[in-house]
């Protein structure tokens, strides 16, 4: 939770200042820094975030990543930076060099509001093309808040973040390629579905008729779906909202007497001997007046049944069951000290 709202509270910031940032070096001072403190690495210690961090690449020398975070004297994720106004599209191909001549396994490529994390899934010490990790930090889902807090500096651990690296990354390119057949279903996709229910010969004509056909059912199977769970949803709070009337309607026919309190009052002083007079509890309702241990309905103490002719007192057996002794006045609450004590130490042993 305190991820979250800090991220949210840089995304205010951004949103704040990004149109008087004019360069990259200030994209990195007011929105990237900022983020990699998030993260728990501390931007001051030359250890822990090295600036201008050395990819020396083969005969080429002195080439530089904006940013290498360090963890045990070994760099863990390196980072390539550009202005917040700057597509990221093409700038991968110096962040895959850079990869390949380090010893991490993530790479960060941002402009201080998309961010892209990439590692080696199909080739080892190899950057792959597409990231495992994408996200615009003015637009975070929860989940998306869950994956960035497996770099934080106290949750980091290079072997977790790989396992799930890969369900991240083509769990993301299975949805976009599902948007994209929603939107404009392909002949392959079309084709799929008409097999399985036409037995015809597929001509253009019929294919033409079920490209329109398989979009309408996909968009309403989606809105069937959604709208299953609204219902659902709805249905569940109007049976929470009745539950909570009748509750209350019950409530309000309970009559708690001065007659209950008296008996409550002389059965916490029998009570009192084994227990602390703070344990012992009462709940009223319309069968009956009850005293709880603990003011818990699975420990009842006993039972007062004052609301009928005669009165009864409840006592609670060692499984639970309850024993009604007939009671001519109050005071005769004080005969059954023995077996009101025994039922203490049946949730006392």
């Amino acid at each position: 939770m305190q991820l979250q709202n800090q991220l949210k509270v840089l995304a205010e910031k951004i949103e704040k200042l990004k149109e008087k940032i004019d360069t990259e070096e200030s994209t990195k001072h007011a929105f990237v820094l900022p983020f990699i403190n998030i993260l728990g690495y501390d931007t001051f210690d030359p250890t822990e975030v090295v600036p201008e961090f050395t990819a020396d690449l083969g005969l080429k020398k002195g080439e530089k990543v904006d940013y290498a975070i360090f963890q045990n004297e070994l760099p863990i994720i390196i980072i390539e930076c550009k202005n917040w106004k700057e597509k990221l599209n093409a700038h991968n191909s110096q962040l895959f060099r850079y990869f390949h001549t380090t010893k991490t396994r993530f790479a960060l490529l941002t402009n201080g509001i998309e961010y892209r994390f990439y590692t080696d899934l199909e080739a080892t010490n190899k950057m792959d093309e597409k990231p495992f990790l994408e996200f615009d930090i003015t637009q975070l889902k929860e989940s998306t808040v869950h994956e960035i807090a497996k770099f934080h500096k106290s949750n980091f651990d290079v072997n977790k973040i790989v396992d799930t690296a890969s369900s991240l990354k083509y769990t993301k390119e299975i949805k976009k390629l599902i948007a994209e057949e929603l939107q404009s279903p392909s002949h392959n996709f079309v084709k799929l579905f008409a097999n399985e229910v036409y037995t015809g010969r597929l001509t253009e004509k019929v294919m033409s008729e079920f490209t329109d056909l398989v979009g309408k059912a996909f968009t309403q199977t989606i809105s069937e779906k959604v709208n299953d769970r609204l219902n659902a949803a709805l249905n569940k709070e109007s049976e929470n909202q009745q539950e909570e009337l009748q509750e209350a309607e019950e409530i309000s026919k309970i009559n708690t007497t001065e007659e209950e309190m008296e008996g409550f009052r002389i059965v916490v002083a029998i009570l009192r001997r084994k227990l602390p007079i703070e344990r012992i509890a009462h709940r009223d309702t319309q069968s009956y007046f009850g005293i709880l241990l603990d003011d818990n309905n699975r420990k009842p103490l006993c039972r007062l049944h004052f609301n009928g002719g005669t009165k009864y007192l409840g006592l609670i057996n060692e499984d639970k069951s309850e024993d009604r002794r007939p009671l001519k006045v109050l005071e005769d609450l004080y005969q059954f000290e023995k077996e009101l004590l025994e039922t203490v130490d049946y949730y006392e042993k």
